[in-house]
């Protein structure tokens, strides 16, 4: 039986981390981090998850502030509110709580984030850095993934990292972070032949398709680990893209859904915010 990677208690770790810097730093600037997040719309699971964050700040100290704003939105007016929360100076984190709606360009609202505010690390400035081997702001769920390896002391140099899944949000940076650290990259996809065989040559093998229980034992290689990036409800019951009944017979190490990832991309997300403050306000003075 594998051996479970627990994101929740590594997560609580790092947020009582974020809240003794966060109290440090109040003291010695003056000054209290402040992240703002700009939700379109009405959609339950973004309210949820735009709570969550809320709560997540509250306990750490930090300000959080929800922009609010109708899903009839222009863009135009939308993208002055990015603005306006970019000359703000009590503003040091700003996120654009994703998905928008479908007559809104996020890409084109993404790009007007100021760089050292954007604490999803999604602006083409820190998507170049991170390409390039050099990370300021790292999108939340890769870099908790790294941290998740690292607290359970999983080898990545030399290792067979295959990441099933292309997005900005994960797979692309995921892959990223793992190149970094010296592992040997393969992305799969929808279009991957044979992703099967694939994915059963990895040592540490990431999913992120989206698509409840895809993976299954079949997929996976005696021994290896298995992170389980996908969230999704079925039959009001949370599930991962991997089916892990069957894979914890056969990884070595495998995160649960949930209490894997999920916990740890709002205490990346913290982390991130601290980030953005430091190069405010701490490198300012």
């Amino acid at each position: 039986m594998a051996q479970l990677l627990d994101g929740k208690s590594l997560s609580l770790e790092i947020r009582e981390d974020v809240k003794n810097r966060v109290e440090k730093l109040i003291h010695k600037n003056g000054i209290t981090p402040h992240l703002a997040v700009i939700l379109v719309g009405d959609n339950p699971a973004s309210q949820s998850y735009v709570k969550g964050k809320e709560t997540a700040c509250r306990k750490a100290g930090i300000i959080s502030t929800v922009v609010k704003v109708d899903a009839l939105i222009s863009e135009v007016e939308l993208l002055k509110i990015v603005d306006d929360l970019n000359n703000d100076t009590s503003v040091h984190g700003i996120l654009l709580q994703l998905p928008i709606p479908k007559h809104l360009n996020a890409e084109n609202v993404i790009e007007h984030i100021r760089s050292d505010k954007d604490v999803d690390g999604f602006t083409p400035k820190n998507v170049a850095l991170l390409t390039n081997g050099f990370p300021h702001l790292v999108p939340c769920t890769p870099l908790g993934i790294i941290r998740i390896l690292k607290k359970y002391h999983i080898p990545i140099e030399g290792q067979h990292c295959v990441v099933i899944g292309r997005s900005q949000i994960v797979g692309k940076p995921m892959a990223s972070l793992l190149l970094r650290e010296n592992g040997t990259v393969t992305i799969c996809h929808s279009r991957t032949k044979d992703l099967q065989a694939m994915a059963k040559t990895a040592d540490i093998l990431v999913v992120a398709m989206g698509k409840p229980k895809m993976v299954n034992s079949s997929y996976i290689k005696t021994g290896a680990t298995v992170i389980d990036v996908g969230i999704s409800r079925v039959d009001d019951v949370i599930v991962g893209d991997v089916e892990f009944e069957s894979a914890e017979k056969v990884a070595g190490f495998i995160t649960p859904v949930p209490g894997g990832v999920g916990p740890m991309t709002i205490a990346c997300l913290l982390e991130n915010t601290l980030t953005c403050y430091e190069s405010l306000v701490e490198n300012k003075r």
